[in-house]
């Protein structure tokens, strides 16, 4: 047996048909109603968990990328819609920090807005990503209540760790419409997504 030498993610196809790049998504609300709609169109076409994630120009609120939960259809533990934003953000803009370059000066402010509250996993990926705010639809509690994932430990403080690093983190952004989709995933066949 062979080492597999490249990892390859993808997202499915009909975000392509559902995502205008050239759009404005000026407010908070309407970056994490984006999210939201990713992680409902996401379940309902049974192409993975029910997460959404944009990453945002802040300069112009436009998208610089988006992410669904694609850990089941990718086999891949790191494939949440938070990671795979990121990911496909990094790449697009050639930078692994994306508000800075490689001598650590700033060169943007990126928004991440996510359909709900980053596990523990994504709460690290946020911190090195170089993401400047997180806007956050439904919270942890919510996820663990609604559905069957384990959300993991983050800090006790972790709005306050965020924030120590320059992140400013905004909460319950339309938590009912994200909320009403975890519940229908939690309650659906779809849970093998």
């Amino acid at each position: 047996m062979s080492l597999h030498v490249q990892v390859a993610l993808s997202l499915p196809e009909w975000v392509h048909a559902q995502v205008d790049t050239g759009h404005a998504y000026p407010g908070d609300e309407s970056k994490v109603a984006l999210a939201i709609e990713l992680s409902r169109l996401n379940i309902e076409a049974g192409s993975g968990g029910p997460f959404g994630a944009v990453v945002f120009d802040a300069a112009n609120d436009r998208i610089v990328s988006v992410g669904v939960n694609r850990v089941l259809p990718q086999h891949c533990s790191v494939a949440h819609a938070e990671t795979m934003a990121c990911m496909l953000a990094q790449q697009r803009l050639q930078r692994a920090r994306m508000n800075r370059d490689l001598d650590d000066n700033i060169v943007g402010r990126y928004v991440l807005a996510t359909s709900s509250q980053p596990c523990c996993q994504c709460y690290g990926a946020t911190v090195w990503a170089g993401i400047d705010r997180l806007l956050i639809g439904a919270r942890s509690e919510d996820v663990e209540a609604l559905t069957e994932f384990d959300e993991g430990p983050l800090p006790a403080d972790w709005v306050g760790e965020l924030e120590r690093r320059g992140i400013e983190v905004v909460r319950d952004l339309h938590r009912d419409a994200a909320r009403e989709v975890l519940r229908r995933y939690g309650q659906s066949d779809a849970r093998r997504y």
